[in-house]
């Protein structure tokens, strides 16, 4: 498998798991310009950097925003979404048991 072989979606995003156990997975992430609102709070902390492209979050009531190389830790049982995104914005996540 290679990180880089991959398709943007023409609407929201795509999710693919490159590793997981029972504490960690390791995940990349590819968006398009155009999503639909959801609010994500996971059990579990989350890791994220963009490779590519830019977003803008917003974690509990404060927005964010991340461009090419930037990173951002959100904890556990912490509401966040993805409010905006450069067409072809490329993540790498990791979602971490705590």
């Amino acid at each position: 498998m290679n990180f880089f072989d991959y398709e943007i979606p023409t609407e929201g995003e795509s999710f693919t798991t490159l590793f997981e156990n029972d504490r960690l997975t390791v995940s990349r992430i590819v968006s398009s310009d155009r999503l639909e609102p959801k609010l994500y709070c996971q059990e579990v902390d989350e890791w994220v950097i963009l490779l590519e492209g830019a977003a803008t979050l917003r974690i509990e009531t404060e927005l964010k925003t991340l461009n090419r190389g930037e990173f951002l830790h959100i904890p556990a049982h912490t509401a966040h979404e993805v409010v905006a995104t450069k067409q072809g914005t490329l993540w790498l996540a990791l979602y971490i048991a705590v």
